[in-house]
Formats: C-alpha cells, sequence, structure tokens
C-alpha cells in the first residue's frame, strides 16, 4: 500500500531520510527537497526478494509469497553477453547475475537498464551471487570470493581460496557457507574477512550448501552427502548415494533430497541421514530438486520432468521439457518450472502436471524474481514477464 508522510523541514536542502513499515525492509535514502516539494521512495517487502540460489538456504527451490503464474506478457529483455548458466538473485527492485566470462550485472527489475557491471580480473563464473541489505557475494571461478557494493557494484574486499568455486553462497548470519573444486568446505566470516572454519573431505565438489537449522548439507564427487556442523565446521555423518553429485541437496520437512548426475538419480534421506528411496532415470541428473507440498520435482538427461513424493519417491508424474534438463527445478505459485538445454523453459501445473507453458528460451535454470515480476533465463538473455 502507498503511504504519504509529510516531513517538515528548515530549508529546503537535500536530506538523508530513513523510511520503515514492518514487513518492509528500512531504507534510508538521500532526498532532494532542494529540487522538489514532493518525493518519492520505494519500499521493498522482504518477503518477496529472491536473495540466493535456490530461493532460500534450505535450496528448496520455491518462493512462497510470489503469486505470478502464467499466462505472461514480456516486460523487457536483456542480453547478458554470455552464457547463462545460474540464475539472477533480486533485491529491492534489481536483479543481480554473473555471466560464464564472469561479468557481474545489476539490472533494473523495472525497465532493463543495466545499473552496473563489474568485471573480475580472473573472468568465469560458473554459480549464482547472493545479496544482502549491503553487499552482492560472487564466487569466481579464479578461486576468490568477491564482496561487491550493491549500489555502485565496486568491490569492497576479496579473499582468495586459490580453487575454483562453482558453489553459490548460502549466508546466514554475516557467514558465507560453500565448497571448492580443492574438496574443501569453508565458512568465510563476512563481518571480519576471515575463515571461521575449513573441513577438508578431499573430493571435487561443485554443489551448493543447503543450510536447514544447524547442520550443513552438501554433496561431493565421491558421491557422498555430507552434513556439517554449522558452529564447529565437524562431520556429522556421511551417506553414499550411486554416484557423483554434482547438483545441490535440497532440505524440506526432516528430509534431504539428493541428485545424483553419473547416477542419474534422485535419492531421499532423513536429516539424520536415513535411507528412504532411490528413484532411477537412466540418465544424468544434474537438477538440483525442488520441493513443495509433499513433492519433489527434479529433471533428467533423458529429458523429463519428474514430481515424486517427498514420502516415498513414488513418481506421481512426469512430462516432456523439450530436452536434456541439467539446470534447478524451481516451484512458483503453484507452478514448477524446469529449462531444457534446447533452448525452452517448460512450466506445469505441480499438482497435475498439466503443461500451462512452452517458453521458446531456455538453457539451465529457468525461473527467478520478485512479487512484480518473474525473470525467465535463456542462453544469454533473460526476460522479465508479468501476468497477461
Amino acid at each position: 500500500p502507498r503511504g504519504l508522510a509529510a516531513v517538515r523541514i528548515k530549508h529546503r536542502t537535500a536530506l538523508e531520510v530513513r523510511i520503515s513499515k514492518p514487513g518492509y525492509a528500512t531504507r534510508t535514502v538521500r532526498m532532494p527537497f532542494k529540487q522538489r516539494r514532493q518525493v518519492t521512495a520505494r519500499l521493498y517487502r522482504d518477503a518477496l526478494q529472491w536473495t540466493m540460489f535456490g530461493a532460500n538456504a534450505q535450496r528448496t527451490g520455491t518462493h512462497t509469497e510470489i503469486a505470478i503464474k502464467p499466462p505472461f506478457k514480456v516486460v523487457w529483455s536483456r542480453g547478458l553477453g554470455s552464457l547463462i548458466e545460474f540464475p539472477a538473485v533480486v533485491y529491492e527492485g534489481v536483479a543481480y547475475i554473473g555471466n560464464y566470462k564472469g561479468t557481474i550485472y545489476a539490472v533494473s527489475m523495472r525497465n532493463g537498464k543495466v545499473v552496473w557491471t563489474y568485471d573480475p580480473p580472473g573472468g568465469k563464473m560458473a554459480s549464482s551471487p547472493a545479496v544482502t541489505a549491503e553487499s552482492v557475494v560472487v564466487h569466481g571461478m579464479d578461486g576468490i570470493v568477491r564482496v561487491l557494493d550493491r549500489r555502485n557494484g565496486r568491490l569492497r574486499w576479496s579473499y582468495r581460496i586459490g580453487s575454483p568455486i562453482e558453489s553459490s553462497p548460502v549466508i546466514a548470519n554475516g557467514i558465507d557457507y560453500f565448497g571448492a573444486w580443492n574438496g574443501r568446505i569453508y565458512a568465510l566470516d563476512l563481518k571480519r574477512r576471515k575463515l571461521r572454519w575449513r573441513q577438508t573431505m578431499g573430493a571435487k565438489i561443485t554443489s551448493s550448501a543447503a543450510l536447514a537449522g544447524k547442520t550443513l548439507y552438501i554433496g561431493d564427487y565421491a558421491g557422498r552427502l555430507i552434513a556439517i556442523s554449522v558452529a564447529s565446521g565437524k562431520v556429522r555423518f556421511t551417506r553414499s548415494v550411486n554416484g557423483r553429485i554434482y547438483g545441490t541437496p535440497a532440505v524440506a520437512a526432516g528430509r534431504v533430497f539428493v541428485p545424483s548426475s553419473t547416477g542419474g538419480s534422485l535419492t531421499g534421506f532423513t536429516t539424520s541421514g536415513r535411507f528412504l528411496w532411490r528413484v532411477n532415470t537412466g540418465a544424468y541428473v544434474y537438477s538440483t530438486p525442488a520441493v513443495w507440498a509433499g513433492r519433489v520435482f527434479f529433471g533428467s538427461y533423458n529429458g523429463r520432468f519428474y514430481s515424486v513424493a517427498a514420502s516415498s519417491g513414488r513418481v506421481l508424474w512426469s512430462v516432456g521439457a523439450g530436452g536434456p534438463v541439467s539446470g534447478a527445478a524451481v516451484v512458483v505459485a503453484g507452478v514448477a518450472y524446469a529449462g531444457s538445454t534446447y533452448g525452452r523453459i517448460t512450466g506445469v501445473r505441480a499438482k497435475t502436471g498439466r503443461v500451462v507453458l512452452r517458453f521458446p528460451h531456455g538453457e539451465y535454470v529457468p525461473v527467478s524474481g520478485n512479487g512484480k515480476r518473474l525473470l525467465l533465463h535463456g542462453y544469454s538473455r533473460i526476460w522479465a514477464v508479468e501476468e497477461r
């Protein structure tokens, strides 16, 4: 809802004004009262932001507050110059996204204009950034974590670990948790700018970490689901699946769902490590699953997009995705989305399996957004859409 506040000032000048409303992010903005008597400032609901890969720390791939669903109309599109392997994050009206060459773009959700770009000296990027009130946290394939000023893209500071990082940040209480190709898992304190802890597992890690309660869950190329104490970095347990884990576990309702690329499967465990079930697809499963309403959604390189029961692994439906599915599944407003490497995004009614969207552009992760618009991700371009 719109609000109007009268501010009495002795002299017409530019003033810093702090604006707050319950349920919305507090903002401090500089308002040019010298030029205008009435000035507009926007507030954004915290619940409608998309601040990290997987939509939340548990990596469920489900945004429960956004209500936008097909049919869509395209509002704007923006080319990003190179392959988009991981989705944008969105905060206070700006989308933040990197391409494979390593360029980070800040793009206005209102009109698609580029607010700023940042080109790291080391180049390539193969993860999503994460965004906080002040910063954009970026993991590079050059082994460097970079913390940028959210408003202008300037580098605030960086931390080198010396190994490629394909793991997207999960940030909680000022700590960035992630894995790297060198087989190590890190907790980087973003306030103190130093490591809180480091755990060596020995096998390559491309998976992002899922955070649930006091435990991190992450996969590695040795085919292990690794559960780690957030506080100490000590390993709580490991459990094997039937092949490498490229994608990211999703945690919901006391269960962990783990994709295996070479195993061609999705495996369910309890959060304490008890095996529940396994679904085999006969082809690579790179796809990070999404979890919604007792169902788990994921794609396979066999070109199918699946919904299975979270409790039993029973296949509820599967639909053709128009080609191999490599990226994460996403659920928004009861619609499950998958992108195919043959250039299509498919949207499906999550309960019934009825296809409601065939968007003729796609590649990896299909969708992110905010409360006003969704972003559909193609090979090197994003489209902002609204309900028609």
